[in-house]
């Protein structure tokens, strides 16, 4: 994540901010520009752009923003949009006349935003699934269970289905301790369903990759449904860790995939956030390494030195971590098996094999 700074003030501000803590000039994220726009507000619907960039653009609040204060991004003034490039992929929400289902729902929208960036930043960004037939648009359905309809979370042809309760923390962590994961957040839930996503497109627009996608990740073709009952009945295989980056991937090539997948999303937002942060940690252990950017991660060729940076950066906020009695920031150990399958990944997302004819 990009670190960002108010137009007015130069004071830092956070993606998640919609008004600065220090002049309380208004903010809004600028999809267009992958910035933080600062604004003077000449009407509700009219926002001049104090950025130096784009001082002379107009902009409007999303709808979600302006009616519902569970968005921050903003959309140019004579667009006949009203929904944000994020608010525009949600096709439906929980009903609102429960108060925690805002408060709901507000979390869900973050995590997608934060996950959204992250698509932008790799140039893969997602466009709205325009009908049922629709092989490569993304539509996501933040859904209530009830008593007799209970909500599971997953994806089928370009729908990602989230149960809102997943935003009550008590119920995630709940869950959390029940399924024995070491992680569960909203992010995280965005950023493996989305591996779904990415790899029907795969299959659809490069035919020629699966062949390699199999020699990483096993043949999706197996029963997926027998494999899932197989995981939950008999559990991982003993040695599962030596294969895959969590228990949960062992269960079929697409789960693999997808926990993969979201174990490099994972990496490259950490990273980039740590490279504006212009954190250095110099090597005093022999196994590990000095830490230390030279070009944003982003977009980088070299992978081996972006997981040597990785290895060194998991290590230390896992110490931080443990110096304030929390659990591990990053729970997990990374196979030379993984490792492979984290450089599919990297060599054709620079290859934007996943961004042909989505748009």
């Amino acid at each position: 994540m990009k670190f960002f700074s108010c137009a007015s003030c130069q004071n830092q501000v956070f993606f998640a901010n919609s008004q600065c803590v220090s002049c309380q000039t208004t903010l809004g994220y600028i999809a267009s520009e992958k910035d933080m726009g600062s604004f003077e507000q000449h009407s509700p619907v009219l926002w001049l752009a104090l950025n130096e960039k784009y001082q002379t653009k107009r902009y409007k609040p999303c709808y979600n923003y302006q009616h519902h204060q569970v968005c921050n991004w903003v959309i140019p003034a004579e667009s006949n949009d009203i929904y944000c490039e994020s608010c525009v992929l949600t096709y439906t929400i929980p009903t609102l006349d429960n108060p925690d289902h805002i408060v709901y729902w507000s979390r869900l929208e973050h995590a997608k935003r934060r996950f959204l960036y992250l698509m932008q930043r790799l140039n893969i960004m997602p466009r709205p699934k325009y009908n049922d037939d629709d092989r490569y648009g993304l539509r996501f359905n933040f859904l209530m269970p009830e008593p007799e309809h209970p909500v599971l979370t997953g994806h089928a042809n370009g729908v990602i289905t989230l149960n809102a309760s997943e935003a009550d923390v008590i119920y995630r962590e709940t869950t959390r301790i029940k399924m024995g994961e070491n992680y569960r957040t909203l992010l995280g839930h965005f950023r493996h369903e989305s591996g779904h996503y990415y790899f029907d497109l795969i299959k659809s627009l490069h035919p020629e990759l699966v062949d390699e996608f199999r020699q990483y990740f096993g043949d999706e073709r197996q029963d997926y449904n027998a494999a899932l009952q197989r995981h939950y009945e008999d559990g991982a295989p003993q040695n599962w860790d030596q294969f895959y980056v969590s228990s949960y991937a062992s269960t079929h090539p697409w789960e693999d995939w997808a926990e993969t997948w979201a174990h490099y999303l994972h990496m490259m937002d950490t990273l980039e956030t740590a490279y504006y942060a212009g954190l250095i940690v110099r090597n005093n252990r022999k196994d590990t390494h000095d830490l230390s950017f030279y070009e944003n991660p982003i977009g980088a060729q070299d992978f081996d030195l972006l997981l040597k940076q990785w290895m060194t950066l998991t290590f230390n906020l896992n110490a931080l971590n443990r110096s304030m009695g929390l659990e591990d920031a990053y729970p997990f150990t990374l196979s030379a098996p993984v490792l492979d399958k984290l450089r599919f990944i990297h060599k054709h997302v620079l290859g934007k094999a996943f961004a042909r004819q989505i748009a």
